[in-house]
């Protein structure tokens, strides 16, 4: 496979755990690109991982603890066309990739030193022209060092559909709680300096003000199956003087915000949920979310219709089997093959072909 050069001014310190990228692509023709295409790019990025470590690939797929990376979609020029968007021709396209520990921190060292050519989203390949840095070089110590002293308000901004786990379902409201809930989870798993999980999370709630927010909401299909309704937008934070009076969580309050932007927000920010940004950013809707958005609203109808089909029979596995099979189903009206689909959900075809009979016939029921 060709390389690229490595870009100029991209390299960093060993001991750095936190630092993200971006990088510019180019559509080299126009093109199509189904909605969930954040799977492809997913797993592209884990193969890249592969071929220099086996075993932190692995992890990094398999881990059971918090994932110690995440990517965003691609921003640009998307055209929604039928049931699928388009790329442009010649038309630049931006997609970050965050490190959040120092092995994958030291991964992005060898891939700049041995950059491809190419990003290939399934029949898309896109041409990387440019790589910078996004979020500076850093270390989660050096995060809980930058606090000035002073309380000063802070803004969040949430550019990518965001939600939690809540009590089994999705939650799509930006609750401090659940905020610093999601930052202090990757903190302690991560910065080898673990916090009080309940005591910190108490002092939270009774601390934050929430000075000012723009919301919006939207049903999205997110990761490999079923959908996810999140929240986009911004808000502004400050903390009450009572919560100052405690000087450790204040400045662990400071670096958690941060974090944000390195670790993103909520769940499933591994395939482009919860990207996070410091500034105030209003979000401005985009034509390309009117297909996605689609996809995340047939898939949530049709899951929730095999839901009760399969209320007899209860449990997880009920509601897992009726996400699985409304997101192929929902994927296959959209125009995909079922090989695609049974490659990106890491399914055997034949499995697929089944669910999506059994999905069909469940439909005329």
């Amino acid at each position: 496979m060709a390389k690229t050069t490595k870009p100029q001014n991209l390299t960093w310190s060993n001991d750095t755990q936190l630092v993200g990228l971006v990088l510019e692509l180019e559509s080299t023709s126009t093109t199509s690109l189904y909605a969930q295409y954040t799977i492809a790019l997913h797993a592209w990025f884990l193969n890249q991982v592969r071929q220099y470590n086996p075993d932190l690939s692995a992890y990094l797929h398999d881990g059971e603890s918090e994932k110690p990376f995440n990517i965003s979609g691609l921003a640009g020029q998307l055209v929604p066309t039928g049931t699928q968007l388009q790329l442009q021709a010649h038309q630049i396209y931006q997609w970050h990739i965050n490190a959040l520990t120092q092995p994958v921190a030291e991964f992005f060292q060898h891939w700049l030193n041995n950059l491809p050519a190419t990003v290939e989203v399934r029949n898309a390949p896109l041409q990387i022209k440019n790589v910078n840095i996004a979020h500076a070089p850093t270390t989660y110590s050096h995060l809980l060092q930058q606090y000035s002293g002073k309380n000063r308000d802070v803004k969040l901004s949430f550019i990518s559909p965001t939600s939690f786990r809540r009590q089994g379902h999705h939650f799509p409201l930006p609750v401090p709680v659940n905020l610093f809930h999601s930052y202090l989870r990757r903190w302690n798993d991560f910065s080898g300096m673990s916090v009080e999980q309940d005591a910190f999370l108490e002092w939270i709630d009774k601390g934050i003000i929430i000075n000012q927010f723009h919301l919006d909401s939207a049903k999205v299909a997110a990761g490999k199956r079923g959908s996810v309704t999140g929240f986009m937008g911004a808000m502004s934070l400050s903390l009450n003087q009572k919560a100052l009076e405690n000087p450790d969580f204040t400045k662990l309050f400071y670096a958690l915000v941060k974090l944000a932007p390195y670790c993103g927000t909520g769940h499933k920010t591994t395939f482009g949920l919860g990207q996070t940004r410091l500034n105030w950013v209003e979000s401005v809707p985009k034509t390309s979310e009117v297909i996605t958005n689609l996809l995340g609203e047939r898939i949530s109808e049709l899951t929730e219709l095999f839901k009760v089909q399969k209320k007899r029979q209860g449990g997880e596995r009920a509601e897992k089997t009726a996400s699985t099979w409304a997101t192929i189903l929902a994927r296959r009206e959209m125009g995909e093959s079922l090989i695609d689909i049974a490659t990106d959900l890491e399914i055997p075809y034949e499995t697929v072909k089944t669910y999506a009979k059994l999905a069909r016939n469940a439909l005329k029921e």
